[in-house]
């Protein structure tokens, strides 16, 4: 690749801020033990050495700085002018290592078949894991001063030295084309030093003290011009009968040489722009295995390890003969089905130590096989069981590219050309290395957020209660929907709690914002309003201890609750707001619904707020709806329209519960740019019928025990529940006589309560709640509570405001 052609005419060169000037360069690599790493043609013109003669020899030996310039130069010296603090002035500091920061300047070279060479210099320091320690630009100041009196340009100097790019616009040309500076050096390698050359400035040229102009290598147009002239020569002495002079075989070579390196940084580009659109695995993984077929391969099967399509945590350790690698992608330009067959899509196996991918998998790099030979094939297709693939690969170019991120290896690309195509070669396998380098930062990128979703889904799952459909005396349906995919983890929740005397509270809530710190705060008023609600505590002062709570928790979080509770004895509801949308109750016996004007209350967090409540008759069939304000609020829309909304499509009839809140999330839902996340619970609230219920007052008086039993067994007779007769005798013989113990003052009362389940509940005026102890066999006490959690569906204890209850549960089906 040619960096620094002759032209019969120097390239001109623009003044002003802004213009990019075009100059013939050279470009050295110099390592850290000061041998030339890397020596363009560029070099080889303008100091005489071929590039056979740089690599590996003294740069100081290569470039010897011959001496001091004259003051009264045309071209002043750069050190005349100390326009940037802290540059060197010296090329031979800059060559042996005794300057660690960019320099620029003017030096006079010895160098062969030449007298003097007079040269305009930038030497980079670069720093990183590789070998490179110099980057060094030059160009030939004596024909930037030809160009000067060539075209009369009323320069006052021409120095070289740095800028950043937001100095120029027009250096964002060089940007471009920095990265074609080093196309015989790895990717990686060029890549690091084309960063630190970004980082440190780009060369420009002074012509005044004002004008500046930044350098860009001669390439691109005048490039096409100079290779056309040298064709119609070539033209010319071929014409001639006479044999081609070396300068013009040379350059055709370079010329074939650029074109080919411009194509693949055209090929790579245009891969880059194919691949990644998404985030999604499956989506990123079929991008890349069709973005090399059919312009660089015939075939590219994709493997990846197996938690890398599982979505895990990044794989560890090295790959070995145990690794399952899945096969998760296969484009060909075959017939049809030719290797669907053969090699299936989604197949899982490992890879034995004597093949090509074993190699490419524990080295992390490409392995290039010209052809596979018939003996290869054979060695290769002997892992697939019934399956002869040989004809497939056999006498085929082959390229294996190992996909990496962080070091590691996520998978590999097999990629096939059919015989009668050009063979695969190390240019290519430079190609398909960077290809594989690219494409593994995005499916890795995809792997990770694949990862962060799962984990996310997972949190967000463990956080949200699983509601049972049916609590005493209602139905219950809910629906949870995540606002963007970035943002899966939110603050919304809702949640049901058994309260005593068969009434259930209904909860929604809404911490402010997103991400993992909303949801472990959300998370944690969830937990206080399970346990406050387990207390009985009413609403009101229920939200005033959450707010109490928040305020412990920390600064900066707030947070919305609706809290009602559910008697379905009393037919009642009993509500309090902390800055939540209303709740939509929808009357059964005329289909109306309606926002329940509650106190609004100031949000969770905000502290020092008073809370109230208020109470609503309801009636059998009734459903109440409540629901956080991401369902209801569209940014550029009043959220009365969205409530209103909400009323209408609570109010429509369904079959179903399930199907009432699909219908409610499809009326709000399909408005667009939602982006929050939505809560939503609805309860169908059914009510308890005065003949389900039996209540007893109990005198403190061990021989009521006796009547207990006597009642309870009586009652389950009338229900026709006598199957549960004798268990829940036994249970509240067990209760009574405790509650008779501890009570003080009061009567005991002992209720049943028929529904789903049968629900016996025994209150007294006791504070102090039961423990379930491990009974000595010796003990006349501390058995009442094992008999009862052994026997009971379900029991519990809680403290009311006049003591205590002790409930169990008994499974009922009525006949």
């Amino acid at each position: 690749m040619n960096h620094g052609s002759e032209r019969d005419t120097p390239p001109s060169l623009g003044a002003g801020e802004g213009t990019a000037g075009r100059i013939p360069l050279a470009v050295v690599v110099v390592d850290r033990d000061g041998q030339v790493s890397h020596w363009s043609t560029g070099a080889r013109r303008l100091f005489g050495a071929a590039k056979e003669q740089a690599i590996g020899h003294s740069v100081l030996d290569l470039l010897p700085v011959s001496g001091a310039l004259p003051e009264d130069d045309e071209i002043t010296p750069y050190g005349a002018y100390a326009a940037y603090d802290g540059l060197g002035p010296d090329l031979e500091s800059s060559l042996d290592g005794r300057l660690n920061f960019p320099a620029a300047g003017r030096a006079r070279l010895t160098v062969p078949d030449r007298d003097r060479a007079d040269v305009l210099w930038w030497a980079y320091p670069l720093v990183g894991p590789g070998d490179e320690r110099l980057l060094v630009l030059a160009a030939d100041a004596e024909r930037l001063r030809r160009s000067e009196r060539d075209e009369d340009i009323p320069f006052e100097r021409i120095a070289p030295g740095f800028a950043l790019h937001t100095d120029f616009p027009g250096a964002e040309e060089l940007a471009r084309r920095l990265p074609e500076i080093l196309p015989s050096m790895s990717v990686d390698e060029s890549a690091r030093i084309v960063a630190q050359v970004l980082e440190l400035g780009y060369p420009i040229l002074e012509f005044s003290q004002n004008d500046r102009v930044p350098v860009t290598p001669d390439w691109g147009v005048a490039r096409r011009t100079e290779r056309k002239a040298r064709r119609e020569r070539a033209a010319r002495v071929a014409a001639q009968g006479l044999p081609l002079p070396a300068d013009l075989t040379d350059d055709e070579g370079e010329d074939l040489e650029y074109t080919a390196v411009r194509e693949r940084l055209e090929f790579l580009n245009e891969v880059s722009g194919k691949i990644g659109t998404s985030l999604d695995l499956s989506r990123t993984i079929i991008e890349v295995s069709r973005a090399v077929v059919p312009r660089f391969t015939d075939v590219a099967g994709t493997y990846l390890r197996e938690q890398v399509v599982a979505g895990e945590g990044f794989p560890d350790g090295v790959p070995d003969t145990t690794t399952m690698w899945h096969r998760v992608a296969l484009e060909h330009t075959d017939e049809p089905g030719r290797w669907d067959d053969v090699v299936p899509v989604g197949e899982a196996m490992p890879f034995p130590a004597h093949t090509p991918f074993f190699q490419c998998m524990t080295t992390g790099e490409p392995v290039l096989v010209p052809r596979i030979s018939v003996e290869m094939g054979h060695a290769i297709a002997s892992q697939f069981e019934k399956r002869d693939i040989r004809p497939l690969i056999t006498g085929r170019s082959m390229l294996v590219v190992p996909l990496k991120a962080r070091n590691v290896v996520l998978g590999f690309m097999i990629l096939l050309r059919h015989p009668e195509r050009e063979l695969f070669n190390d240019m290519d396998r430079v190609t398909g290395a960077e290809l594989a380098a690219r494409a593994g930062l995005v499916l890795d990128n995809a792997r990770m957020y694949t990862f962060q979703e799962s984990v996310a889904e997972t949190l967000q799952d463990s956080m949200l209660p699983h509601i049972p459909p049916r609590m005493a005396g209602c139905d219950i349906a809910t629906r949870y929907l995540p606002g963007t995919l970035l943002g899966r983890v939110g603050g919304d929740w809702f949640d049901s709690v058994k309260l005593p005397g068969a009434r259930t509270a209904l909860v929604v809530g809404d911490v402010m914002g997103h991400g993992l710190n909303s949801a472990a705060m959300m998370g944690q008023l969830r937990t206080a309003v399970q346990t406050m609600a387990a207390m009985d505590l009413p609403p009101a002062q229920l939200l005033r201890n959450l707010d109490d709570l928040a305020q412990r928790l920390g600064d900066g979080y707030l947070a919305t609750c609706l809290y009602a509770v559910y008697d379905p004895i009393e037919s009642e509801l009993h509500l309090a707001n902390a800055g939540h949308i209303p709740p939509v109750l929808v009357r059964a016996v005329d289909g109306r619904s309606e926002l329940l004007d509650l106190p609004t209350g100031a949000p969770i967090g905000v502290g020092g707020v008073a809370f109230e409540s208020l109470r609503v008759r309801v009636e059998p069939g009734d459903r109440l709806v409540m629901c956080t304000d991401g369902l209801v609020e569209m940014r550029g829309e009043d959220i009365g329209v969205g409530l209103a909304t909400l009323c209408e499509s609570a109010a429509h009839p369904a079959a179903s519960m399930d199907d009432a809140c699909d219908t409610i999330i499809r009326a709000l839902n399909t408005r667009g740019g939602r982006k929050d996340d939505v809560a939503l619970l609805m309860a169908r609230l059914n009510g308890i019928e005065p003949e389900d219920v039996a209540e007893w007052r109990l005198a403190l008086d061990p021989a009521e025990v006796r009547r207990a039993r006597a009642a309870v067994r009586e009652q389950l007779h009338d229900w026709g529940l006598a199957r549960l007769a004798e268990p829940a005798e036994l249970m509240v013989s067990e209760l009574v006589t405790n509650a008779l113990r501890h009570s003080h003052s009061r009567p005991v009362q002992l209720r049943l309560i028929r529904g789903e389940t049968l629900l016996c509940e025994v209150d007294d005026d006791d504070h102090t709640l039961p423990t379930l102890l491990g009974a000595d066999p010796g003990a006349e006490a501390g058995r009442g509570l094992r008999v009862v959690s052994t026997l009971a569906r379900e029991w519990g204890t809680s403290r009311t405001a006049a003591g205590k209850t002790v409930w169990f549960e008994l499974t009922s089906r009525r006949r």
